[in-house]
């Protein structure tokens, strides 16, 4: 799917990460981790959409929409490689966390999808301001 280049689409995508971001954390604050795993996991999805923003491209799939980001971002490290494994992980956290009635996710964990999605929102919130 075509999308028009907007940096004013990209920050406000970077908004509703950060939103997201917020929320997760006071999820977590209350120990309702499948659930804060969920919002960090949009809040780092909301960071990849506000990258391709800058693109004219834009994809239905969350799958498709992460492929790209790893093919033209973390394997040409515009973004750390090391970022590329933490959003896949959050990305089979989170699928976890809303569909599977027998995961079982500590605080430990949750806290490593929130540092994740912080981390993310820093590096991109640094992409768009240097476009």
């Amino acid at each position: 799917m075509k999308n028009k280049i907007s940096k004013e689409l990209a920050n406000h995508r970077v908004e509703q990460a950060k939103e997201d971001f917020q929320a997760g954390v006071l999820l977590y604050e209350k120990n309702f981790y499948k659930s804060a795993n969920n919002r960090a996991y949009y809040s780092i999805f909301h960071s990849i959409k506000a990258v391709l923003s800058l693109e004219p491209i834009d994809f239905k799939r969350h799958k498709d929409v992460i492929a790209y980001f790893n093919k033209n971002y973390i394997n040409t490290e515009i973004f750390p490689k090391s970022m590329g494994r933490r959003i896949q992980n959050a990305s089979t956290i989170r699928e976890d966390s809303d569909y599977d009635d027998e995961f079982v996710v500590n605080a430990d964990k949750t806290k490593e999808q929130l540092d994740t999605a912080e981390e993310l929102i820093k590096l991109v919130e640094n992409y768009i301001d240097s476009k």
